[in-house]
């Protein structure tokens, strides 16, 4: 079963004006991260508004995207929905368009005990063959529920193709005890852009990042440093990550993400309603800012 590893690029998902997925601009965005040697493609997750498109919707990007990467990186597609007849139906979509593995986030908004998460997380890895990976997703800042390590220790006792999980808080603490499942053989990767160096060093084996998706050079830069052992250019590249996450507000508001790409030469479209894209005054803002920073570092598309 592939893993997810290095520089996991959590993409946007491109819209029209009228939130309609656009499906051309999606290709160009898909071979823009490859050029840039990003490692595994994360679709559908928080950064590609997940939860304000359909299940039709959801399911047309996740098929495009495969069809487009024919395999020359990892998949991974996110699958978590509201309801989890939803969340099954979009994990077997996955699995039957030849995904290599999905992502799947905790029940949100609604609270869960610890017995109602262990089941989801079973009963949507059930649902999908032993040998077709699953990533568990732990975000408690924005999904109102947090995933304890037993738990997932639990969920990856009784279903074997849960294999990992992406964590997207800043708790080291945590992340060391995911690191201990499976006596120590649990994928853990980070959610948080500003750490990726430092949950490295700890042993995970990658980032989940969203901001890759608008800035991947520092981040595969990063990562190529830190397996070179060269921690000097690592740490480097770290600060420039960080520079650029504050810049893009780390992915609070996806509206930063798609006008940065469009500043690169990508036209990714719209926000889906109700959030709302970036005024001309905020964009102003947002260029000159980017401007300071390829002072430092060159970042034309």
């Amino acid at each position: 079963m592939k893993r997810l590893y290095g520089v996991t690029t959590a993409m946007v998902t491109p819209l029209d004006e009228k939130g309609n997925p656009q499906l051309d601009q999606l290709d160009q965005l898909t071979e823009f991260l490859i050029s840039k040697g990003v490692h595994c493609l994360y679709p559908l997750g928080t950064t590609g508004e997940m939860l304000r498109l359909s299940v039709k919707e959801r399911k047309a990007v996740a098929e495009r995207i495969v069809q487009k990467v024919a395999g020359r990186v990892t998949v991974y597609v996110h699958v978590g929905a509201m309801k989890q007849e939803d969340t099954i139906s979009l994990a077997q979509h996955a699995h039957a368009i030849g995904a290599d593995g999905i992502g799947v986030v905790t029940p949100i908004y609604f609270s869960a005990s610890e017995q109602e998460l262990e089941e989801y997380f079973v009963n949507v890895s059930s649902s999908v063959p032993e040998d077709f990976p699953v990533y568990l997703y732990n975000i408690p800042q924005c999904a109102s529920n947090d995933l304890s390590a037993n738990v997932a220790q639990n969920v990856a006792n009784r279903c074997k193709n849960v294999i990992g999980i992406k964590y997207s808080y800043p708790d080291l603490l945590r992340v060391n005890e995911y690191l201990g499942i499976n006596e120590g053989q649990f994928s853990v990767l980070p959610g948080v852009d500003k750490l990726f160096l430092a949950e490295l060093a700890m042993g995970c084996d990658g980032v989940v990042s969203g901001v890759s998706c608008v800035y991947p050079e520092p981040f595969v830069e990063l990562y190529n440093s830190f397996k070179n052992n060269d921690l000097e250019s690592a740490r480097k590249f770290q600060k420039l990550a960080i520079d650029i996450c504050e810049t893009l507000k780390s992915g609070s508001n996806m509206a930063y993400f798609k006008s940065a790409l469009k500043m690169r030469g990508l036209d990714v479209g719209y926000m889906k309603a109700p959030q709302m894209d970036l005024s001309e005054s905020e964009k102003s803002i947002l260029e000159e800012n980017l401007k300071e920073i390829d002072s430092v570092w060159t970042l034309k598309a």
